[in-house]
């Protein structure tokens, strides 16, 4: 079954990387067009599987990375439509240059190929896949969990309807429905007609695919998030920012996980956040040294952090608090406990802004700016297939130039190496 997927797959890839970008939009804007038109049916094939997770007893935060709406539904097509409406990088051309035996040179991007993703619980990832793959001449097999099979039966069918009423072959896009385990197994040895592995979801997924995968793997989609506030922050600018880390949705990978606070401003500004979020619902997970400041507060509402409490990527209304007493501390606090995703500054002291940003080695580094624009959408990319956190061959949001390699263009006139 997997074999027969993949050629399919390959030849699928070598008709993509000759289309052109205006019968690639032109697919990509009648998968939106099919959305919009059958959104009624995704919705019911979404709420079985929302249905079946609450009977498993699946985490609320999870149910909400499975959940689709309306709004949901409507987000995700003009998404589609900003991929349409993006330069489309294949054949770009790059590094020009004249050798001086006369040799002219560029470097030209092309397609990486077949692309493998493994993702849980996230239903939107099929069409922003489904999108960026497209744009950039890749094909694309998609492995979707258990827990969201309905969904995704239901996007897959319209997007190779799509792709069919567009005049391309429908194997572009695969989903392979059957939830068996040993499947990714099989699929991380498919190196013959598989170029890049991407799996998303939790660390053990992670850690499984890097071992066992003869395929590159490019791993993304795990934050701990962290903020520092400065003793120079401003103070209700930084509690709203705060604010919006963790609670505007606090179950993606984006959302904060850990505050730290300079120890000049803790005594105002840690209940200040406390009271602030608590409203939303949060609750906390003081240090010490935070917990030292807050013998007022609800011990059902700030309770002490445990041992593994800083290494936990929350995904729900929790939050951990650090008082730090420099700034040099709290980069080495966040260089030891993040995962290297998305953390920042809230200051108004430019040297420890640039001290931060030159010494914090994450994907997305921010000055006094909510980790939640840490997204494709957000960054101007239209979508993304996954927030890589590692240093190859990208980094961040993974769109369209990062779905690319390149190859060596020389033009001659009939040279010879001497």
């Amino acid at each position: 079954m997997l074999e027969t997927i993949a050629k399919q797959a390959r030849a699928a890839s070598k008709t993509l990387a000759r289309t052109s970008s205006e019968k690639k939009n032109e697919c990509i804007a009648k998968i939106a067009e099919l959305l919009d038109a059958n959104q009624k049916a995704v919705l019911e094939a979404n709420a079985k599987d929302i249905a079946a997770a609450k009977a498993n007893g699946m985490a609320e935060n999870l149910v909400d990375r499975l959940m689709l709406s309306q709004a949901r539904l409507n987000g995700i097509a003009a998404d589609l439509r900003s991929v349409v409406n993006l330069p489309d990088p294949i054949g770009e051309t790059f590094d020009v240059f004249d050798h001086p035996n006369g040799l002219k040179m560029h470097k030209q991007r092309v397609p990486l190929g077949v692309i493998a993703v493994i993702y849980e619980a996230r239903p939107n990832v099929t069409m922003d896949v489904a999108s960026l793959t497209l744009k950039t001449g890749n094909a694309v097999i998609l492995r979707g969990g258990k827990e969201t099979i309905h969904s995704n039966l239901a996007l897959v069918n319209i997007i190779q309807l799509g792709l069919k009423e567009s005049g391309l072959p429908a194997e572009s896009v695969q989903f392979i429905d059957n939830p068996d385990r040993k499947l990714v197994s099989e699929l991380l040895k498919m190196y013959e007609w598989i170029d890049m592995l991407i799996p998303r979801g939790g660390a053990g997924l992670h850690k499984y695919c890097r071992e066992n995968s003869s395929i590159p793997v490019i791993t993304g989609g795990i934050g701990i998030c962290h903020l520092y506030a400065d003793a120079s922050a401003k103070f209700d600018q930084s509690v709203a920012i705060v604010q919006n880390a963790k609670v505007q949705r606090p179950s993606v990978c984006n959302a904060l996980d850990t505050l730290l606070v300079h120890q000049a401003i803790a005594a105002e500004f840690l209940p200040a956040v406390i009271k602030r979020l608590s409203q939303n619902g949060v609750t906390f997970r003081a240090a010490p040294d935070a917990m030292q400041y807050l013998s007022d507060a609800d011990p059902a509402v700030v309770l002490p952090a445990e041992k593994d409490d800083f290494d936990t990527e929350w995904l729900s209304l929790v939050l951990g608090l650090k008082v730090v007493d420099t700034l040099d501390e709290a980069i080495d606090f966040i260089d030891e406990h993040s995962t290297h995703h998305s953390d920042g500054i809230l200051t108004d002291t430019e040297a420890n802004a640039n001290q931060f940003l030159a010494q914090m080695d994450s994907a997305a580094v921010y000055v006094n700016a909510s980790t939640r624009f840490t997204d494709g959408s957000q960054f101007g990319l239209g979508a993304e297939v996954a927030i890589s956190t590692q240093r190859l061959h990208a980094r961040g949001p993974m769109a369209l130039k990062e779905l690319t390699t390149y190859k060596w263009v020389i033009l001659g006139e009939y040279h010879v190496r001497p």
